[in-house]
């Protein structure tokens, strides 16, 4: 079986664990923490990165800061993973779905405006498939609004909208190091403070509500609980395997990018009923996925049974988040009307077609063979 992920090992993540273990320091913040964060401020020009235990726990510290509550409505799009979503409905707040953009699965950035209302306090754009949104469209409804934004930027490490880095433009943004990521370390991921009005608070939720981290730095003679919080910080065996991934950031992009325009000449030059991703002009292509878009959900179907006949597992996603089971329970609950389905075509038929094939480094022995059961497939 040629599976859709396979985690990608630089060789260097037992040796840097071993040092971790070594230097009698295992727990958060350490000396690998340190590292992670200290590359991607420098590289990136991110103002302050706190890694944490999953993206999952970067958006629900984004929704803590963003001081969302009960009464407040959050824009999020309805083709998307559920925490995207789920980080504010923990905090009280109601979420109003938008739809995908008809070249794209992006949050159709045309529309967003047309969901503000008085209740309105956040918009979490979320970056597909490492592509950026229209991230000044966004940023101008927000200005307009007064608004926070967060970027869902689980996808998108290393991937730009107009020479800027994803994540780098909202005023805060969530990574992820999930094994199925450019970059990894099993779980993992990180927050983006770019409002400075965040950064101490930030670093107080981040350390389960105490000042510790400030009286670590000799700052304060004393830390105690002082706002609410989690342990949203990872362990420094976490840490120390994703430095070694992230020394090896250019060659793991070089080849992801090699096998995605691969895949690109191929199927551009097959001539199938498929459409292919879309890369838009403000956009770069960290090579985070590739995937084809069928012409309804029998032929999806039936392209994922027989790559699977041949040994090669493909996957779709996402269900739709507005018409899923917990969100018509959640406003059953509320006694708030469900959304129209006829307002999210595009996310539908995303949801119906899309399909995605298997990309991670050290898939190019193995890709000869993706590319012949797809035309196979195809045919």
């Amino acid at each position: 079986m040629i599976h859709f992920n396979r985690p990608y090992m630089t060789g260097k993540e037992t040796e840097y664990i071993r040092k971790a273990v070594e230097s009698g320091k295992i727990s958060g913040n350490g000396m690998f923490t340190a590292k992670c964060q200290s590359f991607f401020e420098s590289r990136y020009g991110f103002a302050k990165c706190l890694l944490t235990t999953s993206c999952t726990d970067a958006l629900e510290m984004a929704a803590i800061l963003s001081g969302v509550g009960p009464g407040d409505e959050v824009i999020v799009p309805s083709y998307t993973f559920v925490s995207s979503a789920l980080a504010f409905v923990r905090q009280g707040a109601t979420v109003v779905f938008a739809d995908s953009r008809q070249d794209q699965p992006n949050i159709d950035e045309a529309a967003i405006e047309s969901l503000v209302t008085p209740r309105t306090k956040v918009i979490v754009p979320v970056h597909y498939a490492g592509v950026a949104c229209d991230m000044d469209a966004v940023m101008a409804v927000a200005e307009r609004h007064g608004l926070v934004v967060v970027e869902d930027a689980a996808q998108a490490v290393d991937s730009f909208y107009k020479g800027r880095p994803l994540g780098s433009i909202g005023h805060l943004a969530a990574f992820s190091f999930h094994e199925t990521k450019n970059i990894i370390s099993g779980e993992g991921g990180m927050l983006v403070v770019n409002d400075g009005r965040f950064a101490r608070r930030a670093e107080i939720i981040w350390e389960k509500g105490t000042n510790r981290a400030e009286f670590f730095r000799g700052e304060v003679n004393k830390y105690g609980w002082v706002d609410t919080g989690s342990s949203f910080l990872p362990t420094e065996i976490v840490s120390a395997f994703l430095y070694a991934q992230l020394e090896h950031l250019d060659e793991i992009q070089a080849e992801r990018k090699r096998l995605w325009g691969r895949y690109m000449d191929f199927f551009s030059g097959l001539g199938a009923d498929v459409k292919l991703p879309v890369i838009p002009d403000f956009a770069t292509n960290n090579a985070h996925m590739f995937y084809l878009l069928f012409p309804d959900l029998e032929r999806r179907t039936l392209f994922i049974a027989k790559m699977r006949e041949r040994g090669i597992l493909t996957v779709f996603h996402y269900l739709p988040l507005h018409s899923s089971d917990f969100f018509r329970g959640l406003c059953a609950r509320s006694g708030l009307a469900l959304p129209d389905d006829g307002r999210f075509p595009n996310c539908n038929r995303y949801a119906d077609t899309l399909v995605r094939l298997p990309l991670y480094c050290g898939l190019a022995d193995d890709q000869d063979a993706v590319l012949a059961a797809a035309k196979e497939a195809l045919s």
